[in-house]
């Protein structure tokens, strides 16, 4: 086995912040600037499944506490730029000084990664060679300052150690989810493949996550809520890959900023902002895309700009001219430093998608086009953070945003909200870290009126009853607290208060969350959740500017706890096995309760349960050879009045297995095989009749335990190949196919054959 060390060279180079070779007023003594020095420098790992030698520049901004403020990667290949960048969150120095003051300071670092074996010579080299000359010793502290603009050097030889997630989350970074086949390189895409996620059809953005319907899950980028997470017709995810840094599935017992929502959280956070020239584009069969960011301001500020665009209507219409299919999204951010603990940012997003068919009216041959699915949806979040003393953070922001969708080809359902955060972290010392914060949300839901929409048509005046005209309006506080009593134990005990107004009826719901962690050893840890969470009614799947009637019928509620095991294993390889059960109160899930719906109720309520176990096996995707099995055994049931019955998604058996190889010379290859047990579609007419003449309880159990009909199971392997040159220090481009549902396999839902949901893509890639 190959063993790897990462040497890492510091180069000190005083940049100014403010500027220390600022010209002084004439007549004053010149200022003497001692640059920083590295106190405390922590591992830094050589990242994993990387090759060969390589060199990261970062842009560090010093505190004049000694804590690393931002860095950014001025040159650098992935992925060594981000485990250079996400280890030096973690360093500390001896802060920069004028005139024996502490300053902060921006700084020059740099990170060179060397391979102990060298790998086969690669006519494709990652990486420019690192220069073997010696580096200048490290000068004495007791010599006179530097010029204000100069080099320094000093030599440090760390060694890296993995980041552990918090109970009932699993994450996937955008350098893995690029390897992952079927995922099309979208970080959102992931999410499907991780433990206790159960798809309701095969490729399609909704699914349920222990139990939790669709609409009951809520969907985050940077704490700001989004209604969807992908295009239309299976398209890629409604945010550019290159700006999302990681995903977190919170599959219950969640903390306690999250709420609203009585299901899971899918969390999104952007990458850090980078004041190098650096972008990134693709160009596909049906659609092409693109982001670049760069910084202004003598890097005190940056800007980015992305977005994609499709051309799917132009292809569509040689091979089925009577769809229309058309998406685009975008991105912008801009941030500015005011000082070295205070920045504001600007960041703005959005999608539009369209769905059509065109079909001749029976009488006169004339084409009318209907609408299938037209929805789109804009958020504009304006951020204030500032760095408080002693590694404190605080956010105060305000979001803006639109949503619209067209409802039966006839009509706009609209929705303007406008909503304020604050979140605050602050240690209180080793061992304590509070947190806490307020939340403010005004949704206001509107419809166009079309003249078409007969008023007295009972869908109309049902559809107005159910969606009617309103002003929404949740407040809440939340605060919780992690406390490390001992090196073995991390307790985060938390509160949550939400008030939700609508139509001149108001709810309250008090949501308590508890997580604790027990590191019985270094590779050995213990993994507890339990949260409460409630949620106004919500529709079937997230529609941008759709919501139920608030507060009819009161709240959803959900109870959930897991406790599970998690250990590193040999070959960097890490396992758990999770249990989870979940118990949902008064809900709105119309797919899960369709077996026996309540048919004079608006709104049917119904209850629900879900039980399982989870294994999780994985060795990153970005090892040479990587992969992982994702295996989750669950059973869940809803309830409506005496009647129990199997959930019409239950699906005992759900699994993803993925494995990715890099060949050699650019290429790299990697497959993934899932299959899922099919859905229920009830009991043998004998058992019916057997449980129908026994006592309510009795029946409720035997419905539970007796034998279902069932969809056929169904399965799917989906591939990737990769072919990747790269160009002087950081341009690369490739040549990637990829797709989902190799086999053609169709899948069965309520005993009819759908599809196959096959999804073919080629394009190039290519960044700098």
């Amino acid at each position: 086995m190959t063993r790897f060390r990462s040497i890492l060279t510091v180069l000190l180079v005083l940049l100014t912040w403010p500027s220390a070779a600022r010209a002084q007023p004439t007549g004053e003594p010149p200022s003497e600037v001692v640059p920083p020095q590295a106190a405390d420098v922590p591992d830094v790992p050589y990242p994993d499944g990387a090759e060969g030698d390589a060199e990261v520049i970062l842009v560090l901004v010093v505190d004049a506490d000694g804590s690393v403020r931002s860095a950014e990667v001025q040159t650098g290949d992935e992925p060594f730029a981000s485990a250079a960048r996400e280890a030096s969150t973690s360093w500390r120095f001896t802060p920069a000084t004028r005139n024996d003051k502490p300053v902060a300071a921006k700084i020059r670092f740099r990170v060179s990664f060397i391979e102990e074996t060298p790998p086969e010579p690669d006519p494709y080299p990652t990486t420019a060679p690192v220069p073997t000359a010696e580096p200048e010793p490290t000068p004495d502290p007791k010599a006179p300052p530097p010029p204000a603009i100069g080099p320094r050097v000093i030599d440090v030889t760390v060694a890296g150690a993995p980041v552990k997630h918090p109970p009932s989350v699993s994450s996937f970074t955008r350098a893995e989810v690029r390897q992952l086949p079927g995922a099309f390189g979208d970080p959102f895409r992931a999410i499907e493949v991780l433990p206790g996620v159960t798809p309701i059809v095969s490729g399609l953005p909704f699914f349920y996550v222990r139990g939790a319907p669709p609409g009951n899950i809520g969907y985050y980028l940077d704490g700001v809520r989004v209604p969807y997470l992908f295009h239309v017709a299976a398209g890629p995810s409604v945010v550019h890959p290159a700006i999302v840094e990681r995903v977190d599935l919170y599959a219950g017992g969640y903390p306690a900023r999250f709420g609203r929502y009585s299901g899971a959280i899918v969390s999104a956070e952007s990458t850090e902002p980078r004041a190098d020239w650096h972008g990134e584009g693709v160009l596909r069969l049906v659609d092409a895309g693109a982001l670049v960011e760069g910084g202004f301001a003598d890097g005190r500020g940056t800007a980015l700009l992305g977005g994609r665009y499709s051309y799917t209507a132009l292809v569509l219409s040689q091979l089925s001219p009577q769809i229309t299919v058309d998406y685009r999204d975008f991105q912008g951010r801009a941030t500015y430093d005011i000082t070295d603990r205070d920045r504001v940012t600007l960041f703005a997003f959005g999608a539009y998608d369209y769905m059509s068919q065109t079909r001749e009216l029976d009488t006169s041959g004339e084409e009318v086009e209907s609408v299938l699915f037209g929805s789109e949806f804009y958020r504009v979040d304006g951020r204030y953070d500032v760095r408080l003393p002693d590694g404190g953070k605080l956010r105060a922001a305000v979001t803006w945003g639109f949503d619209q969708t067209r409802i039966f080809g006839t009509r706009n359902s609209q929705n303007m909200l406008l909503g304020s955060r604050v979140q605050v972290s602050q240690p209180l010392s080793e061992k304590v870290t509070l947190r806490g914060g307020l939340d403010l949300q005004i949704d206001k839901y509107t419809g166009d009126k079309r003249p078409y929409a007969d008023p007295d048509n009972p869908a109309t005046e049902q559809f107005n009853n159910l969606f009617p005209p309103r002003a929404d309006t949740g407040v809440a506080g939340w605060t919780d607290m992690v406390w490390k009593p001992t090196k073995q134990l991390e307790v985060t005990p938390g509160v949550r208060v939400d008030t939700y107004i609508s139509e001149g009826e108001s709810a309250m719901a008090v949501d308590p969350r508890l997580a604790v962690v027990t590191h019985v050893n270094d590779d050995l840890r213990v993994l507890h959740s339990f949260g409460v969470a409630n949620q106004p009614p919500s529709f079937v799947v997230p529609v941008p500017g759709l919501a139920v009637a608030s507060l009819q019928g009161g709240l959803q509620r959900s109870i959930q706890a897991a406790s599970g095991v998690e250990v590193d294993l040999p070959m960097k390889i890490t396992g758990s096995v999770t249990g989870f059960t979940g118990v949902y109160l008064n809900m709105t899930d119309a797919i899960g309760a369709q077996q026996n719906p309540i048919e004079d109720e608006l709104i049917p309520r119904s209850l629900g349960s879900s039980k399982g176990v989870e294994i999780y096996i994985r060795r990153s995707l970005s090892e040479r050879l990587g992969g992982f099995v994702s295996y989750t055994f669950s059973r869940t049931t809803r309830s409506v009045g005496r009647e129990r019955f199997l959930a019409s998604f239950d699906r005992p058996h759900v699994l993803h297995t993925a494995f990715g190889y890099r060949l050699g010379r650019g290429w790299q290859t990697g497959f993934r095989f899932s299959l899922y047990s099919g859905a229920p579609l009830g009991s043998s007419e004998e058992e019916d009749d057997e449980s129908d003449s026994l006592p309510s309880d009795e029946s409720t159990e035997s419905a539970e335990s007796s034998e279902t009909i069932r969809d056929p199971l169904f399965y799917r392997l989906d591939f990737r190949v990769e072919k990747k040159w790269r160009f002087y220090d950081t341009a690369w481009i490739s040549v990637v196919a990829e797709m989902i549902n190799a086999t053609l396999n169709k899948e069965t839902l309520g005993g009819t054959r759908v599809g196959p949901v096959t999804i073919p893509s080629i394009g190039v890639e290519g960044g700098f």
